[in-house]
């Protein structure tokens, strides 16, 4: 029975796309078969994947629009047990277009029935907003991940995210569980780094994922190579962060 993750933040900056790539590529290269879905129209995990975003036909978009199905979207990626779901700019038009849809809450949901069962894992990289995009991802997954960086404003908004999640428990979702919120871009030098791990562990406790992220040059150039990290330097303090979440998350749902 595959399970579905969905990364979400409304608030740009904080990692989502390369907490979405990297957990992606280690849970594939930890044998488990992947499927990252790309539900953002700036389309970096497409690109940061190595994917040229121009030559993408079907994507995101056309499985909102139910046009193409799930299996027709799916590209295989160089990494191991890893496929993606590619996004668009013309992702961008898909929630003026959805407006006046019934039931356009559940377009992704729909559009995944099928293909669920074929992953251990299907990895939602979110728009940085809560609008209808970021609803369909929450209303299909079963869980949700929040990155939160570790500077001033990392709270911020979060009150906001909560109440969303909550929301979409309610009306459209009562499965969908909190897997954890992931504390990024960790700088164990900074006071203010400290501070925000102490603050989020005192609020959140058991919520909060043992590993962190911490702030890591080869992880912000690897999607510049359109690679993982794992592809681009298996040696680094990036790819060790993220094949401990990818463990974490394989344990506490084995």
């Amino acid at each position: 029975m595959g399970k579905i993750i969905a990364i979400a933040n409304q608030k740009g900056g904080v990692g989502k796309t390369t907490t979405s790539i990297n957990l992606a590529a280690s849970l594939g290269v930890l044998e488990k078969k992947v499927l990252l879905i790309d539900a953002d129209p700036q389309a970096n995990a497409t690109s940061g994947i190595g994917i040229d975003v121009e030559s993408v036909n079907i994507g995101t978009y056309q499985l909102l629009e139910h046009s193409n199905t799930a299996k027709d979207a799916i590209i295989k990626t160089e990494i191991p047990n890893l496929d993606i779901i590619p996004a668009h700019i013309d992702l961008v038009a898909i929630e003026i277009e959805l407006v006046d849809k019934d039931a356009r809450e559940y377009m992704l949901q729909k559009a995944l029935v099928n293909i669920k069962n074929d992953y251990d894992f299907i990895i939602i990289d979110c728009a940085p907003s809560l609008g209808l995009l970021t609803l369909n991802a929450l209303t299909a997954a079963d869980a949700v991940i929040i990155p939160i960086q570790c500077e001033y404003f990392a709270l911020e908004g979060l009150g906001k995210l909560l109440n969303t999640i909550k929301s979409v428990q309610k009306i459209h979702n009562p499965e969908l569980d909190i897997e954890g919120l992931l504390l990024t871009m960790y700088d164990s030098r900074l006071r203010l780094s400290n501070q925000v791990v102490e603050e989020v562990q005192k609020h959140f406790n058991n919520m909060v994922f043992q590993t962190i992220i911490q702030r890591n040059v080869r992880l912000s150039e690897a999607p510049s190579y359109g690679e993982s990290i794992i592809n681009y330097d298996a040696g680094s303090k990036g790819a060790s962060n993220y094949l401990s979440l990818a463990k974490e998350i394989i344990n506490k749902n084995s």
